[in-house]
């Protein structure tokens, strides 16, 4: 058993590494921004910048991969986004900043891909589940992880810019040394907004509207903490706690969904998610324990909702569609998280940093009004035909790579390219020219 984990544990130790520098620099780069006097609209722009980038990569990646193979293409993207640490660190200034992250989403994009489709490539139908439920504990872990480090070190110094730069090296190396085989081509996932919204309105709706709420917050949330006069270590414990709670609520509230029209659980967590927003909003508490309890009570029920829209699209996909469908809701969620960053700072702008909450709670409670809604016009789905409810990582964009992964793929979706008999659940991609770098490996 060691010798088949193996190979996936060195690839989840390059994940932590990459997760680290990713939830470092998300953290560092607001901190910095307000303390140098950054405008609200371009600190937002930073996450709007980094979404689309992200967006982008999950399109264009995998013809590159194809291109120049996964080890040569990992290895130039972690670099990258090495380099574009680096030089934030460097060149403080707010258009390039920017610039530059929208290329470190378009490199995250791409690195997570490659390592994803080499875990998909690594597991059975046997382990599928294991080897999830590790890449998410990686997943969680690693990014608390890295934002925690902005207790240790001072943001006002290169100091942080310098580890997150070799953060993103450092996860290169278990990729380089290893000795699995090079995966099957990356898959292309097409957007179908039609197709989504006619076999779930509220998950296609959803997962939009759940983007633009976790976009503004997770974008804004240290600047708010800031504002806020929290200090930086209690900014990261605040986004870290944040994060914990909605990691910790997804098997209660996974199980309410599984027993009951999951539609009810999303409205019942979505006004709850609101709620935690008015309060901030009204009430402006300054002082710590509150702070971290409404916070942390919100992320608890604002990052289940993305799993729960996931498992509702599921249970009224076809099989053979899983694969389409939850790609076509990652994209969702991504083009959600450009705007929120845009909505959160223009709020922030235009009263007070707890502006950043009334951006969280509008689609929050779009959402929970709509899930209602749609109860009254179409019939929930017996339970025992329904997809079983399982952890997604909500506080980041995922990739096409991921949903092969999902255990709830079906296994010839998950399955390598040639040995698919379904093409429609995973476009057919073009033969993999061999690499002698990847051969090499």
């Amino acid at each position: 058993m060691f010798t088949t984990y193996r190979a996936i544990f060195s690839l989840l130790s390059g994940t932590a590494f990459l997760l680290a520098a990713s939830g470092l620099h998300g953290l560092v780069l607001p901190l910095r921004g307000q303390a140098e006097g950054f405008s609200t609209a371009s600190l937002g722009l930073l996450g709007t910048a980094w979404a689309g980038g992200f967006v982008a990569g999950c399109y264009f990646i995998p013809r590159l991969v194809r291109k120049v193979g996964h080890i040569r293409s990992f290895s130039a993207l972690a670099a990258s986004a090495a380099m574009i640490a680096l030089m934030t660190g460097i060149w403080i200034n707010e258009t390039a900043w920017i610039v530059l992250r929208a290329g470190t989403g378009f490199a995250m994009a791409g690195a997570f891909m490659v390592i994803e489709s080499w875990l998909n490539e690594k597991a059975t139908n046997e382990n599928r589940g294991r080897v999830f439920g590790l890449y998410m504990m990686v997943t969680y872990a690693s990014i608390m992880g890295g934002q925690m480090l902005v207790a240790v070190f001072d943001v006002a110094t290169a100091d942080l810019f310098l580890i997150v730069g070799i953060f993103f090296c450092a996860s290169v190396i278990p990729t380089a040394v290893s000795s699995a085989a090079s995966p099957q081509p990356l898959a292309d996932v097409k957007l179908d907004v039609p197709g989504l919204y006619k076999n779930s309105p509220v998950a296609a709706v959803g997962c939009l509207l759940v983007g633009v709420a976790n976009g503004a917050w997770g974008t804004l949330g240290a600047v708010y903490g800031a504002r806020a006069g929290l200090a930086s270590g209690n900014v990261a414990l605040m986004m870290s706690l944040v994060v914990l709670f909605g990691a910790l609520a997804q098997v209660p509230v996974g199980r309410a969904s599984d027993r009951t029209d999951r539609r009810y659980v999303l409205a019942a967590a979505s006004f709850g998610a609101a709620l935690c927003g008015l309060v901030m909003f009204l009430f402006m508490p300054r002082e710590l324990a509150p702070i971290l309890i409404i916070t942390g009570l919100y992320g608890g029920l604002a990052y289940t909702l993305y799993s729960i829209a996931v498992a509702h699209a599921n249970d009224h996909a076809k099989p053979e569609d899983f694969v389409k469908v939850s790609g076509g809701l990652l994209f969702l969620y991504g083009f959600g998280t450009m705007i929120g960053p845009l909505l959160g700072a223009a709020l922030m702008g235009e009263m007070r940093p707890e502006g950043l909450f009334l951006a969280t709670a509008a689609p929050h409670l779009a959402l929970g009004a709509y899930s209602l809604l749609r109860v009254r016009l179409r019939a929930p789905v017996p339970i025992e035909d329904r997809e079983a409810f399982l952890t997604l990582p909500s506080d980041r964009i995922g990739t096409p790579q991921s949903t092969l992964l999902d255990p709830r793929a079906d296994a010839d979706a998950a399955a390598p390219a040639e040995e698919q008999p379904r093409p429609e659940a995973v476009p057919e991609a073009e033969p993999e020219e061999t690499h002698p770098a990847d051969a090499e490996t």
